[in-house]
């Protein structure tokens, strides 16, 4: 059985600073955290304005914005509009609510016992949050979250009952985990196996996927692999989702923002604006008078104050008492004088004693701090092979080929790593753009992942890659091992990405001829052929994509980010790694059998080329099924004559049906399920030149634009509209008359 489940959350949360509500808050923040004769809580859960309790009550802002009250059961429970979506918490800028996990259960003949799949939905100004991680349990399961312009997934591997998973760690054997950006409004959980369980079924019946809050989830090991449904309700009951919330997502802070006296509007990152209480006031922000001053003098665990105490309004005043000095914020601190003897000294003394006492600690503290930051840059350096690679920068006998820069080199170049600095970011690190001391302007790669026993490989990579000289490959400048993880210094590369161009605009940026297309199609085949052949030591890039191409200010490719990379012994054709890549892009051999080749390259390699003739992105959840992934997609339209259906309608008036087809049926060999069936990057790069230089008689070229000038308007209709996945006739996110829900027993893995 196949259930599927489509949650649509309608979602606002109160917009001012509160403990979990099932706490309560102080009577002054009470006062005003409903509109007048309008109930503040149902349950443990308080209900504040801009909600509120019933539909055209008047109790919320408006009809958006109503809850219902249950109180059918001794427990009243709190829903979301008239659905069955339970809340059990709001406060300042997040709303929780409860998560169902995806599973898919097996047979032992590895046929699906059942199985759910998830959707959820949630409407402008509400987002999922960062504080959400997606996790995937099971022996013999990968899964994908897809979201909008988001596509990822998670493995989870162990090949028998031995290989016990460590309890708490989500790493992959067992369980994996990984990170949702921020702003998404919806997101798509599948889940498939690569065997259907039969190797694991005797622990492992079932695979589970689920979004929820980090931390909230704690993996026990092999007990939860084995017990499905005990695992699912267990996340059921303790593994909340998260969403974050802002008003007038498309505005912010404005003359009509809603923040009443005592209280100030904040925009937030992504658009909308908050409001909340300056300091020293408390309460609801949205409701008349607005936010009421805090007596802090009346609150000793808010004032600290052990003297003459004056509440000020938004603050208070804290003094010694007549005929004592000190400072009365601090127990004890008041003190009194000898009056008897030298009460000039003694003030003096107790007033400038303390402040020469703290300058000399303060001063030994900073040259003990300096001391503890310089023996920790040796460490990283050490840890990160840099005596290894200074040994071998001197036995090269040249110092040239490799730039050691220090922490401060970079830190300037990047004005300290700001965030205004950012130019790229993935999987492998955030790239940042900066200008050294000698006026070049320099991209500055500062990488996540930090593998200490690998130090030795690194250098060697790096000192090769140094190595690496191609007017098509960026150039590697030299790193800094002073830091906890490497930082890598390239060239920088002023004019965006490939993909960029490509998919900016509909067909293409206006330079972005069929013959330019060709020119960049030779150029990084051109790079790859280079790295697998002529290079000291082949190298395979694994992780070629259009993102990772880049064009400098004459539209000339460079190939990037080698973060991915891998080395080949000369004696070796072949290396098996864990799986790293890009869906869409990733070699479906290399996916199933670890093992890397240079036809891994290759086929990706053929995605983007399919990407150069199309137009079209790699994996769309906007394109119908057939045309999800572009790599089978063309394949088959290769297969099926059906080539010309599927070109971008600007390649066919500029290049040839002859052109076309010869290089289409070049991209299909590329894309070959087997990698031996693939043609070697070399062997693609020739022909990709030899189709560069064909031309044809001048008349002939005359007939072919004729011939094809019908397919070019057929065309280009079709790509003006691509249906989306989800049509706007199918989802109304503004409203919704009836939601059916599956009961809680439907919904569990069994």
């Amino acid at each position: 059985m196949r259930h599927q489940y489509i949650m649509i959350l309608y979602l606002f949360t109160f917009p001012f600073t509160m403990a979990l509500d099932t706490q309560g808050s102080s009577a002054s923040a009470i006062n005003n955290i409903a509109k007048t004769n309008c109930p503040s809580r149902c349950g443990n859960v308080t209900v504040p304005y801009p909600f509120g309790i019933g539909k055209d009550t008047g109790c919320s802002l408006d009809n958006s914005f109503y809850l219902t009250c249950n109180m059918s059961n001794e427990d009243p429970k709190l829903f979301l509009l008239s659905s069955n979506i339970e809340i059990y918490n709001i406060s300042d800028s997040e709303f929780r609510t409860r998560t169902r996990p995806a599973f898919r259960c097996y047979n032992p003949d590895g046929t699906i016992r059942n199985e759910f799949e998830w959707w959820s939905i949630i409407a402008s100004p509400f987002t999922f949050s960062e504080k959400n991680k997606f996790t995937v349990l099971g022996c013999d399961d990968y899964s994908l979250i897809r979201g909008n312009n988001f596509v990822s997934g998670c493995l989870g591997l162990c090949s028998t009952n031995q290989d016990e998973p460590d309890n708490g760690q989500c790493s992959g054997s067992g369980c994996c985990q990984t990170s949702i950006p921020k702003g998404l409004d919806y997101y798509n959980v599948t889940l498939n196996s690569f065997k259907n369980h039969t190797d694991v079924w005797s622990f492992n019946q079932c695979g589970l996927a689920f979004l929820g809050e980090q931390g909230s989830f704690v993996f026990h090991g092999a007990d939860d692999l084995y017990n499905a449904s005990d695992i699912w309700e267990r996340i059921w009951a303790t593994v909340p989702v998260v969403i974050d919330w802002v008003i007038a997502p498309e505005g912010g802070c404005s003359e009509s923002a809603e923040c009443k006296g005592n209280s100030s509007c904040y925009e937030v990152d992504g658009g909308g604006y908050r409001c909340r209480c300056n300091n020293g006031y408390e309460g609801n922000p949205y409701l008349d008078p607005g936010c009421q001053d805090i007596n802090e003098c009346a609150n000793l665990g808010i004032s600290h104050c052990y003297g003459d105490c004056l509440n000020t309004l938004g603050g208070y005043n804290c003094t010694c008492p007549p005929g004592s000095f000190g400072d009365a914020k601090i127990e004890n601190g008041c003190l009194y004088p000898n009056r008897s003897k030298f009460p000039t000294i003694f003030i003096i003394a107790m007033v400038f004693g303390p402040l020469a006492i703290l300058s000399s600690i303060s001063g030994i503290f900073y040259g003990i701090r300096r001391k503890k930051l310089m023996k920790l840059r040796e460490k990283f350096f050490e840890q990160n092979g840099g005596i290894l690679l200074k040994q071998k920068i001197n036995s090269q006998g040249s110092r040239e080929a490799m730039t050691l820069f220090s922490v401060a080199q970079l830190r300037k170049a990047t004005n300290n790593y700001s965030q205004a600095n950012i130019i790229g970011q993935g999987g492998y690190g955030i790239v940042y753009k900066g200008v050294l001391s000698d006026k070049r302007v320099v991209a500055i790669k500062k990488s996540k992942i930090v593998d200490i026993g690998q130090a030795e490989q690194f250098i060697n990579e790096v000192l090769i890659l140094t190595q690496v000289i191609h007017r098509n490959v960026v150039n590697l400048l030299g790193c800094c091992l002073e830091e906890e993880v490497p930082i890598l210094v390239y060239d920088f590369i002023s004019n965006n990405t490939l993909f960029h161009h490509i998919h900016s605009r509909l067909g293409g940026m206006s330079w972005l001829s069929w013959e330019n297309r060709l020119r960049v199609a030779v150029e990084v085949a051109g790079a790859l052929a280079y790295l697998h052949s002529e290079t000291i030591m082949p190298i395979i890039h694994r992780d070629v994509k259009s993102t990772n191409i880049l064009l400098d200010e004459h539209y000339t490719a460079k190939i990037s980010d080698f973060g991915a990379s891998r080395l080949v012994p000369l004696d070796h054709e072949q290396v098996t790694t864990l799986i790293q890549g890009t869906l869409g892009y990733l070699d479906p051999e290399y996916f199933n059998t670890s093992q890397l080749t240079e036809k891994s390259d290759v086929y990706s390699f053929g995605v983007v080329l399919a990407e150069l003739i199309t137009g079209k992105k790699p994996i769309s959840v906007d394109r119908s099924n057939v045309e999800k992934n572009l790599a089978t997609y063309f394949v088959n339209s290769v297969t099926e004559n059906r080539l010309y259906g599927i070109v971008e309608p600007r390649i066919l008036r500029e290049g040839t049906l002859e052109q076309i087809q010869v290089l289409g049926d070049l991209v299909k060999r590329c894309l070959s399920p087997q990698g031996q069936d693939r043609p070697t990057m070399k062997e693609v790069a020739m022909e990709l030149d030899s189709l560069r230089k064909f031309t044809t008689h001048p008349w002939i070229q005359q007939q072919l634009f004729h011939e094809t000038r019908s397919l070019t308007l057929e065309v280009e209709q079709s790509d003006l509209y691509e249906a989306p996945l989800i049509s706007n006739d199918t989802i109304n996110r503004k409203s919704y008359s009836s939601i059916t829900y599956m009961t809680f027993e439907e919904n569990k893995p069994r």
